[in-house]
C-alpha cells in the first residue's frame, strides 16, 4: 500500500516552466513502485502524460509531451518529479500521480494507487 501526495501546482504563465512532485509514503521502499503522471482537464477524460520505472532507468511519454516534459525520481527521497517546460494554456488540468508495483506504462487502469491531484492553470 502506498499513499501519494502531489505538490507544485499553481498558476503559471504560458511559455514558463513548472515542476510537480509526487511524494510516496509506504512501508515498502520507493523502488517497489513504478509511477505515472496523468492529467484531467474539465470535461475531458484522464490523459496519460509520463511514467518512470521502478529504478528510474526507463521513462515513457505520451507523444504529445515528449521533449517538452521530463520525469525523474529519487528513491532515497521517495519522490517523483514531472518538469513541464514551455507551458501552454491547454496544459491546464488537474495532474495526478499514480503508482503500481507491477506495471510500468500508460494505462491508468493498471495503477492501483492515486494521489488527490494538483491543479495547474496556465495563462496565455
Amino acid at each position: 500500500q502506498v499513499r501519494l501526495f502531489e505538490r507544485g501546482g499553481g498558476l503559471a504563465q504560458g511559455g514558463s516552466s513548472l515542476t510537480l512532485s509526487c511524494e510516496m509514503s509506504s512501508a515498502f521502499p520507493a523502488n517497489t513502485y513504478a509511477v505515472g503522471w496523468f492529467r484531467q482537464a474539465p470535461g475531458k477524460e484522464r490523459e496519460f502524460v509520463a511514467a518512470i520505472s521502478w529504478s528510474g532507468t526507463e521513462t515513457y511519454f505520451a507523444d504529445s509531451f515528449e521533449g517538452r516534459f521530463s520525469i525523474s525520481r529519487d528513491n532515497g527521497e521517495a519522490t517523483v518529479w514531472l518538469k513541464m517546460d514551455s507551458l501552454k494554456p491547454e496544459d491546464s488540468a488537474i495532474y495526478y500521480c499514480a503508482a503500481s508495483s507491477q506495471y510500468f506504462g500508460g494505462d491508468p487502469r493498471a495503477f492501483g494507487a492515486w494521489g488527490q491531484g494538483t491543479q495547474v492553470t496556465v495563462s496565455s
